[in-house]
């Protein structure tokens, strides 16, 4: 299964400036919700989900949060990608006493159970590669965001 197929290049943020963590939900989802990918309960489900079970991971220098949802909110599959112009905290996924500024949020929003850990688990393999996050936070445009992900996807099936 190749991430990205699921990245949609129109919900993708290149330098989002965010305050916080809500108003970085409310951005993403309202692109997502506009454009038809999620049903109108979507944004309430996924600061829910986050607030049980978080996000964050720190990976090397840098910090990711995949937050999701489930599928009964998700109209149409996506990975939604946003790098950011400062980071916003996130609780860590191991430790949601703790926190970690991210820096870039794969929020996913996938409507066949069986897909979401085949996704997450491939999401994983990428991001535990410092390279692969310097070039995604690096990205100038949403092109080059696609471009990182489509040679991360021939690296993964080359190394297969």
């Amino acid at each position: 299964m190749a991430v990205v197929s699921f990245i949609k290049e129109n919900l993708i943020k290149v330098d989002l400036e965010v305050e916080n963590q809500d108003e970085l939900f409310q951005v993403m989802y309202q692109e997502a919700y506009d454009q038809g990918y999620v049903k109108d309960t979507f944004l309430a489900k996924i600061k829910e989900r986050e607030s049980i079970f978080p996000t964050g991971l720190c990976m090397a220098d840098y910090s990711v949060a995949i937050p999701h949802t489930d599928p009964e909110h998700v109209i149409e599959q996506f990975i939604a990608v946003a790098t950011l112009k400062k980071p916003v905290a996130f609780s860590l996924m191991e430790d949601n006493t703790k926190t970690t500024d991210v820096d870039v949020v794969l929020m996913l929003g996938l409507n066949q159970p069986h897909s979401q850990l085949e996704v997450l688990q491939e999401l994983m393999q990428v991001i535990q590669i410092k390279d692969n996050l310097i070039n995604i936070i690096q990205a100038k445009n949403k092109k080059e965001i696609i471009t990182i992900f489509e040679n991360i996807n021939i690296a993964i099936i080359g190394g297969d």
